[in-house]
């Protein structure tokens, strides 16, 4: 894969599927480089496989599909090049669609009553004079902000309690197509003091639920509770007692009891969330505590799907497995769990009608496609990743296991090119640490091994996917014992011949670019190092990040390792990215590091994206995605070169105590433009020697 492959990813989200079980609908995204944006499309996907898929909408950017429950219509959000998301409806008989609303911050996901006469929705209210609301009034020009709490602010959205989250209701006509009727506008339900979210509807149609966080600590600790209003609005009614953290609420059909996606339990303090497992819990709908459904000490939830599904007696729950998302069908009736997607795979979404399941499932070499699950049977419907796959630029991992000194299984993926090799090695780390490496087509993986290097990545104790056991192993020790992991697990795949043990680089995000960046102030193996969007300092990060004030203390500890405080025993050559509007890991972690570096000499070079935030890998501009793939790739083709031939050569050059020569390359392009890279200053020597 090639960094301009970005404009041939095709990443399908959550499918929703019609009540009789016929037809799904999808959204399927696309970066647009010309363009520099994102484009989306609804495709609707016959659920037999009797028709390929086709574009359902034309719109810039539509997402969030829903049935209504009688079949008759279609919502969801269309977002065009220069404005929010809006709700929109769409006759499934035929027709053109009609917008609903005009939310001046935009709308969230559309969610139908039961009689298919309503919509629920969740949007940010805006303060009057604040973010657009007033013409004449622009962004720098607002008053001041008197900032009275603790979470105030969150990473890609920015300032929240001059904007809270709120529920809001819209009754349709009998006819929403009739030119004649008068369409109402939306009805705000509820107040936002919680910021709140994740509206479902009772079976009666009489009550919302929403998660909320609206009791007396509410600013000084992680709970959020299920809330009950009535759709006419209203006091709200708090439904779970506890300590625990819910999310995403669903009516069983009696309406008696309400499932939720939790953590049960957080602590005397509701702050013990490091590595606690997101699972399957019940709680009345009268009230009480929370229940778990299944033992959040061995189930973490980790599909995407915006909605806990409730179909045919049974909740759907995507499971994280071993670096797998499996797709399992608990029983309402406390039955044994049956497991419908296994393996290899990640099961990214999910919908149910009409007695099918149709889950959206990526692998390594897919960014998803939709399958249909019925009785005995799996059925693929979609060829999304057709285009990317094509060029025959994707690459197979292999997954091994590795034993550590102390007798830990680490468990992982190699990814190697085509060739004899040996090849160049980087060592990858994932961030959180509570995520996981995995069964995904990850783009940065296969960019670097189109580009020549060998990728070797595990998921040390810290990650998710392997029991409460292994994930809370690091709490409060961050560097000990998954720095431990991830070498011995690449000094293990290091023993391939086709990988070069003598040139090896890290690469390291969020929490991985701290522990990359803590390994280099250990170890001087490496040729070079990308430290990117990084926690280097925990103790300016309590106090800069949007969630720093419990994090630190939560899973770095009392008394936290800083890369910072250690960075004068650095000498590896270091790229450090970061962009300049993260709120999760501040500019000033990257920035700093970047100063201490360059202030003892090291080969450094600093790397800011403007308008970006923590998620740019990810979620950024295209071309801000393409950009940093370029100057990843140049930065790696200075100190670690993978061209035919650099591997023997490099290990002359580092045997005999000679610098890298960087003038039998040609200049890197970057984007257009010509990178220089920095050599090494007089006074530092070579890069390290890689023993």
């Amino acid at each position: 894969m090639r960094p301009a492959d970005l404009a041939l990813l095709r990443t399908p989200g959550t499918p929703t599927v019609s009540p009789d079980g016929r037809m799904a609908v999808v959204a399927v995204g696309r970066p647009d480089l010309d363009a520099d944006t994102y484009r989306a499309q609804l495709w609707a996907v016959p659920t037999d496989g009797s028709a390929p898929a086709r574009p359902l909408t034309s719109g810039a950017r539509d997402s969030a599909p829903a049935f209504s429950p009688d079949g008759r219509w279609l919502a969801y959000l269309s977002t065009p090049d220069r404005g929010h998301p809006q709700v929109h409806l769409l006759p499934t008989a035929g027709g053109a669609p009609r917008r609903l609303t005009d939310a001046p911050l935009g709308a969230g996901a559309p969610v139908w009553s039961p009689d298919s006469r309503r919509l629920a929705w969740v949007a940010r209210v805006p303060e009057a004079g604040r973010y657009g609301t007033a013409e004449d009034v622009p962004p720098e020009a607002e008053p001041p902000r008197l900032v009275t709490r603790l979470r105030h602010r969150v990473d890609d959205v920015g300032y929240t309690a001059d904007r809270p989250s709120c529920v809001f209701v819209l009754d349709l006509p009998d006819d929403p197509f009739d030119d004649t009727a008068e369409l109402p506008g939306p009805r705000q339900v509820t107040d936002g003091r919680g910021e709140d979210t994740d509206v479902a509807w009772s079976p009666d149609g009489r009550t919302l639920a929403f998660v909320s966080a609206r009791h007396a600590r509410a600013d000084r600790d992680l709970v959020r509770d299920v809330w009950l209003v009535p759709v006419t609005g209203g006091d709200p009614r708090r439904v779970t007692r506890g300590r625990g953290e819910c999310r995403l609420p669903a009516f069983d059909p009696t309406g008696a009891s309400i499932y939720v996606t939790a953590r049960p339990d957080l602590g005397p303090d509701g702050l013990d969330v490091a590595a606690r497992g997101l699972t399957l819990c019940r709680v009345p709908a009268a009230g009480g505590p929370l229940r778990p459904v299944l033992d959040p000490r061995d189930t973490h939830r980790g599909d995407d799907t915006p909605a806990t599904v409730l179909a045919g007696g049974a909740a759907l729950v995507g499971v994280e497995r071993r670096g797998s998302v499996a797709l399992l069908r608990v029983p309402l009736d406390g039955g044994t769990p049956e497991t419908l997607v296994d393996g290899p795979f990640t099961v990214r979404g999910f919908g149910a009608g009409g007695g099918v399941v149709v889950a959206t499932v990526g692998h390594d070499r897919s960014a998803g496609e939709l399958v249909a699950l019925t009785p005995g049977r799996r059925r693929l419907l979609t060829g999304f990743g057709s285009a990317l796959g094509a060029t025959g630029r994707l690459h197979r991992s292999t997954e091994r296991t590795v034993v550590t000194a102390d007798g830990t299984q680490v468990h992982g993926w190699v990814t190697v090119p085509e060739g004899p090799g040996p090849h160049p090695v980087l060592l990858t780390v994932h961030g959180g640490p509570f995520t996981q490496y995995g069964w995904s087509l990850l783009d940065e993986t296969q960019v670097y091994v189109s580009a020549g290097y060998a990728v070797v990545q595990c998921n040390p104790r810290g990650s998710s996917g392997y029991g409460e056991e292994h994930a809370r192993a690091v709490v409060g020790a961050w560097g000990d014992r998954d720095g431990d992991d991830v070498l011995a697990f690449l000094d293990a795949a290091l023993a391939d011949p086709a990988l070069d043990a003598d040139r090896v680089g890290v690469h390291g995000g969020s929490y991985g670019g701290f522990l990359a960046a803590l390994l280099l102030t250990r170890t001087h193996r490496f040729a070079a190092a990308v430290v990117e969007r990084a926690v280097t300092d925990p103790v300016s990060f309590v106090g800069s990040s949007d969630i720093g004030w419990w994090y630190a203390a939560a899973y770095m500890g009392t008394d936290p390792v800083s890369p910072l405080a250690e960075a004068a025993s650095i000498r590896t050559p270091t790229l450090v990215v970061h962009s300049e509007q993260d709120e999760r890991c501040p500019v000033e972690q990257g920035r700093r590091l970047f100063v201490a570096l360059q202030q003892r000499g090291v080969p450094s070079a600093l790397l800011l994206f403007p308008g970006e935030g923590h998620e740019l890998s990810r979620s950024g501009r295209p071309r801000h995605r393409l950009a940093r793939f370029e100057h990843l790739l140049a930065w790696w083709d200075r100190w670690l070169p993978a061209a035919a031939g650099g591997a023997h050569a490099s290990r002359s050059r580092a045997s005999s105590g000679a610098s890298p020569d960087t003038t039998s390359r040609p200049p890197t392009r970057v984007h257009g433009k010509t990178a220089t890279w920095p050599t090494s200053p007089a006074g530092t020597g070579r890069p390290p020697s890689m023993s």
